[in-house]
């Protein structure tokens, strides 16, 4: 069986930011509604299906630089960590996780951006991405934009830990039972699984990470809670309901977005080493 050549750094670069953009663009409708479920005021209060592209600026601006940098760092530590061939695994979940923490310092102020707009937590002072950005800047300064970047951390390691050597596994099986490199559709299916098994797994990690982002009292006059103390609470007044709000839509988003996110990557890594 022939292997595949790897990326290049530049490649990864282009690749991933090509991927990240189509997949947040196509899937944001669906983020919305799961967004909104898990929203602690409810899912009416917090718009419905109502206006289900509001905070897609944050996105448009966010999405390629924080996947570029996730594929930048996972390509390239795929090929450079010393771990033998039998411990593939390790060396994917290790790559993929850090990969994970060097994207969300991109990722997350965006994502804290979307999730306000999306729930209208500001009401009709900030009904726009730029609007409720400068009213995060006024009130909370850059503290602000990284809250939930913890919650968001303990959410993206599993999730990635899960998904990206399961994703490997599939994608080494089926090319040797097909005997060639896949193609970038068959790659598709391989993630759009392993995207889907690790949605579902993760998702009270996900209600966790929303629930922080949407805090909006002033940590320096209120003590937070710590997130062990937030789960514990969830769960303890709201149930086991609760920490897996937003299931479906979570699992079928990321299910249809790891399918186009890791397809996409495929094609145009393919695409740029002229395959």
């Amino acid at each position: 069986m022939s292997t595949q050549p790897a990326p290049t750094f530049y490649q990864s670069l282009a690749a991933g930011g090509v991927a990240g953009t189509a997949v947040d663009l196509l899937f944001f409708p669906i983020d919305t509604v799961k967004t909104r479920l898990q929203s602690s005021q409810g899912f009416i209060r917090a718009g419905g299906f109502k206006g289900v592209y509001k905070g897609i600026g944050s996105v448009v601006v966010g999405s390629a630089p924080g996947a570029a940098v996730f594929f930048c760092t996972y390509d390239t530590l795929k090929r450079t960590l010393p771990l033998p061939s039998e411990y593939a695994p390790v060396t994917h979940m290790i790559s993929a996780s850090l990969g994970e923490v060097a994207a969300c310092s991109i990722r997350v102020p965006t994502e804290v951006i979307k999730t306000r707009t999306q729930t209208s937590t500001y009401g009709p002072a900030a009904q726009s991405s730029l609007a409720a950005a400068r009213l995060l800047w006024s009130t909370e300064g850059i503290r602000g934009f990284y809250r939930g970047f913890g919650s968001t951390i303990m959410r993206e390691i599993p999730f990635t830990s899960l998904q990206f050597p399961l994703y490997e596994l599939l994608k080494l099986r089926l090319a040797k039972a097909l005997r060639r490199p896949l193609h970038a559709y068959e790659a598709a299916v391989c993630g759009s699984f392993a995207g889907g098994v690790a949605a579902a797994l993760t998702t009270p990690l996900d209600v966790l990470k929303t629930r922080v982002m949407l805090d909006l009292r002033d940590p320096t006059k209120h003590q937070h809670p710590t997130l062990a103390a937030r789960f514990r609470d969830i769960y303890v007044n709201e149930g086991v309901k609760a920490l897996f709000a937003g299931v479906v839509p979570r699992t079928l988003w990321i299910s249809a977005g790891g399918a186009v996110f890791l397809g996409v990557y495929e094609w145009a890594v393919h695409g740029l080493m002229g395959q």
